[in-house]
C-alpha cells in the first residue's frame, strides 16, 4: 500500500509539471499490428541494447594502445611475448578478468545478430512495399543504420590488434588507396602516416565506442519517432484500410510479447557468448606487418566485399592518365553502386510502378513478381559473394586448387542469380493469381502457363477469386490511429 501510495504521489507530481498523463495514455493505446514479421525490428534493437551493455563492461579492461608491452597474463603460450597493449589487454580481459570471455563473444554475437536483423528487416519492408510514401525516410534511415552497423563492426573488429583484424585492416588500407586521386590522401590522414601507423587503434576505438554508437542510437530514436507519428503499415485483411492499424494494443499486449522477445534476445546473445567460440584472439597472435593469417576470413556484413576483391580479375586502367588499380571497383564502386540503387529504390520503385499514393496496407510479396526477382537476385548474388570470400577455407578442408574455385565461382556469380531470379518471379506469378495458394500448392501446369504467359487452365476451377479475404487473424484486439 506504501509503494502504491508513493508511485502514485509521484506521478501526480510529475503530471502536475510535464503533463504526462495524456502522452501515456495515448501511446498504452497505440495498436501495434499482430504478424510476426513486424517483430524482426524488435530483435535489432534488443541486439542493440545488448550490445551497449556488453560494451560498457569491455571498455572498462580495453586499452586501446599500440604501445608495445610483455604479456604476462594467464595464457601460458603468450606469456613473455611482446605485444601491442591493445591486443595483450584483449588476452587479458579473455583469460583473467571474470566473465571477460563472456562479455566479449556475446558483444560480437549480438553485433551479428545486430546487423542480420537489420537485413531481415530491410528485406520484409522491401518486400511488401513499405518503403513507399510517406516511409521513404524510414527506409533511408534504416539503410544509413546499416551502413554505420557495418562501420562499427569493422572498427570494433579490428582493434584488438591481432594478426587477423590487423589482415583486414590491410585490405582496408589497400583499398582505400586504390582510390584515384584522393585515395593516398585519405589514407594518409586516417592512418596517420603509412599502414600501420601508430594512431589507427585509438581512432577506431572512438569510432567504435562513441561516435558511431552515438549517430546509431540517434537514428534508433528518429526512426521509432516517425514510425510513432506515421502509424504502422498492416497486410490486406477484414477491416484493414489506409486509414487505419488492426491489432493489438500496446498494453497490456504487445507490451508483454515485446518483453518476452527481449528476454529471448537476451538469452541467445548470451548463450552463443557463453557456448560459442567466436574471433580467439589468442589462436591468431599479435599483429605483425610481415605477417598475415590464411585461411581468414571477415564476419558475413564485409565478407561479401571480400569475395568480390578475390573474384575480380586482375585488370587496371587509366582514367584521364590516372591509374585505377584492381581493388577500385570491387571494393568501392561495386559497394558504393549497390547502396546508391538501394538508396533510391523509393523512387525507382514509384517511377516503375506509378504508386504515387500514399501506402499503409502493405503487398503480399507475390503481389510484385518483379520486386520479388530484384529481391531474389540481390539475396543469391551478395550470398555467393559472401561464399567467395572462403574459397581458400574450402580449397583447404575439399583439397581443391584454389584458383579453380575462382574460376568457377567467377562464372556462377554471375549466371546463378538470374536463373534464381528469374525462377522467383515465375513462381510469384503463379501464386499472385491464385491468392490463397502457397509454394506447395503449385503445379507444373499453372507454372507452365505462366512462362507461356496465357492464362492457366486449373482442374476444378479457381479456389477462390481474386483478391478475396482472407480469415482475419486470431489475437486482433481492435484498430485505432
Amino acid at each position: 500500500m506504501i509503494t502504491r501510495w508513493v508511485v502514485r504521489r509521484v506521478l501526480l507530481w510529475l503530471d502536475g509539471r510535464v503533463r504526462i498523463a495524456s502522452v501515456t495514455r495515448k501511446t498504452l493505446a497505440k495498436v501495434f499490428p499482430d504478424h510476426w514479421t513486424f517483430m524482426l525490428g524488435e530483435i535489432a534493437l534488443y541486439s542493440f541494447v545488448s550490445l551497449v551493455a556488453t560494451g560498457v563492461f569491455l571498455t572498462l579492461f580495453f586499452e586501446p594502445s599500440p604501445a608495445e608491452t610483455v604479456y604476462t597474463g594467464a595464457y601460458g603460450p603468450m606469456r613473455g611475448a611482446r605485444a601491442s597493449a591493445a591486443y595483450a589487454s584483449a588476452v587479458t580481459l579473455s583469460w583473467d578478468v571474470r566473465a571477460g570471455l563472456l562479455m566479449r563473444q556475446t558483444h560480437h554475437w549480438s553485433a551479428l545478430v545486430f546487423l542480420s536483423a537489420i537485413v531481415a528487416h530491410l528485406s520484409r519492408i522491401f518486400l511488401t512495399g513499405a518503403f513507399r510514401k510517406p516511409r521513404e525516410i524510414n527506409w533511408v534511415i534504416g539503410l544509413t543504420m546499416f551502413l554505420l552497423g557495418i562501420a562499427t563492426g569493422f572498427a570494433g573488429y579490428s582493434v584488438p590488434d591481432d594478426l587477423l583484424s590487423g589482415t583486414g585492416l590491410r585490405i582496408a588500407a589497400a583499398t582505400l588507396l586504390s582510390v584515384p586521386v584522393v585515395g593516398p590522401w585519405a589514407a594518409f590522414l586516417l592512418f596517420g602516416g603509412g599502414f600501420p601507423g601508430t594512431s589507427i587503434i585509438p581512432r577506431l576505438y572512438i569510432l567504435h565506442v562513441l561516435l558511431l554508437p552515438g549517430a546509431i542510437a540517434a537514428l534508433i530514436g528518429a526512426h521509432l519517432a516517425i514510425l510513432i507519428r506515421q502509424k504502422h503499415t498492416h497486410f490486406p485483411g477484414p477491416g484493414r484500410t489506409q486509414d487505419n492499424v488492426v491489432g493489438s494494443k500496446m498494453w497490456p499486449t504487445y507490451g508483454f510479447r515485446s518483453l518476452a522477445l527481449m528476454c529471448a534476445v537476451f538469452a541467445v546473445t548470451f548463450g552463443l557468448g557463453g557456448l560459442v567460440q567466436i574471433n580467439p584472439v589468442w589462436v591468431w597472435g599479435p599483429f605483425r606487418p610481415s605477417g598475415a593469417t590464411s585461411p581468414a576470413q571477415p564476419d558475413w556484413f564485409l565478407a561479401w566485399v571480400e569475395g568480390a576483391l578475390r573474384l575480380y580479375p586482375p585488370y587496371e586502367f587509366r582514367i584521364f592518365g590516372y591509374l585505377v588499380p584492381v581493388p577500385f571497383v570491387p571494393g568501392v564502386v561495386m559497394p558504393a553502386l549497390t547502396f546508391l540503387v538501394l538508396y533510391l529504390w523509393p523512387w525507382l520503385d514509384r517511377r516503375l510502378t506509378g504508386g504515387r499514393g500514399r501506402h499503409q496496407v502493405l503487398d503480399r510479396p507475390r503481389d510484385s513478381p518483379a520486386r520479388v526477382a530484384a529481391w531474389a537476385w540481390g539475396a543469391s548474388f551478395y550470398g555467393l559473394l559472401l561464399l567467395a570470400s572462403s574459397d581458400d577455407v574450402v580449397a583447404r578442408y575439399f583439397q581443391i586448387p584454389v584458383f579453380g574455385i575462382v574460376r568457377t565461382m567467377r562464372i556462377v556469380v554471375l549466371v546463378v542469380p538470374v536463373v534464381i531470379a528469374a525462377v522467383a518471379y515465375v513462381l510469384a506469378r503463379a501464386l499472385r493469381e491464385d491468392p490463397e495458394a502457397t509454394l506447395l500448392d503449385l503445379r507444373w501446369r499453372r507454372i507452365a502457363a505462366v512462362i507461356r504467359r496465357r492464362p492457366p487452365d486449373v482442374e476444378g476451377g479457381e479456389r477462390r477469386a481474386a483478391g478475396a479475404e482472407r480469415p482475419a487473424a486470431s489475437g486482433e484486439e481492435g484498430a485505432g490511429a
